[in-house]
């Protein structure tokens, strides 16, 4: 399994690209300045690096260079708001696999990950295998013996063994928020994640407001004093806390 080092300094930004790697099959370990990522570099290999350029400790070019002095083959991406052609002729200069200007799709960019591992010599595997075998018939199914989600029927119910469940009237993007949620419990996904998956891919626009007004209707319906399921990190975006029976 290829593990990949993600040094960026953008807090948000990097939870939502591990979170995408790591749904996608890989192992993606964060480094936010130069000095972790010299510190992890020293301590193991790694597949492939995703490199900024303006970092809290120094610059990515630079870094790049000790990297690739240390190990010519090691492959990196430059993922970067420097979008000058100087910068971009710069960064394949130094060796680099690719060069990606923010803002990207995130797709695209898994598209590019994909490449250079490939080109250099890592899994031919498609990267969204591990994410496509996860929705198998249990994944569209989520219950903890309170709460119980339906994908499939798009029917969720509530309440204990002891009385009779409480039908919910859950909408269809509370269902997709919902899966979503469930199926990466543990990981922060970052609020322009959830937009991004949930509705600017299917051509519809729901700003930040509205993601909050969801999120806080959504929690109404599912949650009560002793069951508590979305942790809200502020800044950052949510986490599904609750653990499936």
């Amino acid at each position: 399994m290829e593990r990949i080092l993600v040094v960026e300094d953008d807090l948000a930004l990097s939870a939502g690209l591990l979170f995408e790697l790591d749904s996608a099959g890989y192992v993606s370990v964060p480094a936010y300045n130069c000095a972790k990522a010299r510190a992890l570099l020293a301590d193991g290999a790694f597949s492939l690096i995703l490199l900024d350029v303006n970092l809290p400790d120094g610059n990515g070019f630079d870094l790049c260079r000790e990297i690739k002095a240390q190990n010519a083959a090691q492959p990196v991406i430059f993922l970067t708001a420097n979008d000058l052609e100087e910068d971009v002729l710069n960064g394949f200069d130094l060796g680099a696999e690719d060069y990606v200007t923010k803002p990207f799709r995130m797709q695209i960019l898994l598209k590019r990950v994909e490449v250079a591992l490939r080109r250099s010599g890592g899994s031919n595997r498609t990267p969204n295998a591990a994410s496509d075998a996860s929705r198998d018939g249990k994944a569209d199914r989520w219950s903890d013996g309170f709460l119980s989600l339906d994908f499939s029927s798009l029917t969720a119910t509530r309440g204990s063994d002891s009385r009779s469940p409480e039908t919910l009237s859950i909408t269809p993007n509370e269902y997709k928020l919902l899966r979503v949620l469930t199926e990466n419990a543990g990981n922060i996904l970052t609020r322009q994640l959830l937009l991004e998956r949930l509705w600017d891919s299917g051509g519809n626009f729901v700003d930040d407001h509205t993601l909050t007004v969801t999120m806080n209707r959504l929690r109404a319906k599912i949650e009560d004093e002793n069951h508590a399921y979305i942790r809200t990190v502020r800044g950052m975006g949510y986490i599904w806390t609750g653990g499936r029976k």
